[in-house]
């Protein structure tokens, strides 16, 4: 009986440690089918969607915000919307519902859920990637997505691009979004969203923020950028860094706003 005893603490952690296994085992098999299955996609983007309408109903505009609705900008649209990587969550849920937007997003397998959600918005995906690209190096994919976004705007609508480059420099802005605006003779709108209560991510390269419910909101577009089609290499680089310093300046202004800050 004594033996037993002893026997029967160890057969049972053997027989759980086989249960662990054989879950895990089974979590391995089924984790790359959900990863690609369409419809689980579909449900997580709709989860997203779900909660940055949320966050956009239960916080409120403060006093200084820019309000697109009201028609303030209509004189530089069709134009680029720039945005930071990190910042640019709520976006969709702030873009004025039945106003047409077109918006680059990351060849990435990751990004794949952030197309599926801005979709859900009314919002067109294009799938390419802005930051790295200059007029001398345009890979293939990042070519036809500044095409696509170039004749949305020959259409009307207005685009939205993330600024700066993927695991690059944070807040510091490539020459894609910068070319676009030169090839297309249409302005650059530097644009930041911020929300009072909010976690930010801070050991992800970008300092992403998750903005969360129940609190106050803001919407800054700071000076925009315009960019003469006959720019040479050194004026790019100029409105490159024009932009950036308005992309942050709006960044900033909208956090104080909401934080309650002069």
């Amino acid at each position: 009986m004594e033996h037993e005893a002893v026997k029967g603490p160890a057969t049972r952690s053997a027989v759980r440690s086989k249960r662990g296994g054989t879950t895990r085992t089974f979590w391995r098999r089924i984790r790359e089918p959900l990863a690609q299955s369409r419809f689980v996609k579909n449900a997580i983007a709709s989860l997203f969607a779900q909660f940055v309408r949320l966050v956009r109903l239960t916080n409120r505009l403060v006093d200084g915000s820019a309000r697109f609705s009201g028609g303030a900008y209509a004189h530089l649209e069709p134009g680029i919307i720039a945005l930071w990587h990190g910042q640019h969550l709520l976006t969709p849920a702030y873009y004025p519902a039945g106003r047409p937007l077109v918006a680059m997003v990351s060849r990435s397998a990751d990004a794949e859920l952030n197309a599926l959600m801005i979709e859900k918005f009314g919002i067109e995906a294009v799938r390419g990637s802005g930051g790295r690209e200059s007029s001398k190096h345009l890979d293939k994919g990042g070519a036809k997505a500044l095409i696509a976004l170039k004749k949305s705007l020959g259409a009307g609508k207005n685009v939205a691009m993330i600024a700066d480059i993927p695991h690059g420099t944070p807040r510091d802005a490539g020459l894609g979004v910068v070319l676009l605006a030169r090839l297309s003779g249409r302005p650059i709108l530097p644009a930041a969203i911020a929300t009072s209560r909010r976690k930010v991510l801070e050991k992800s390269w970008d300092k992403t923020t998750i903005n969360l419910p129940f609190g106050r909101s803001s919407i800054v577009v700071g000076t925009p950028v315009f960019v003469p089609a006959n720019a040479d290499d050194a004026e790019m680089e100029r409105k490159r860094q024009e932009l950036t310093a308005s992309l942050n300046a709006a960044t900033a202004q909208a956090y104080r706003l909401v934080d309650g800050l002069k």
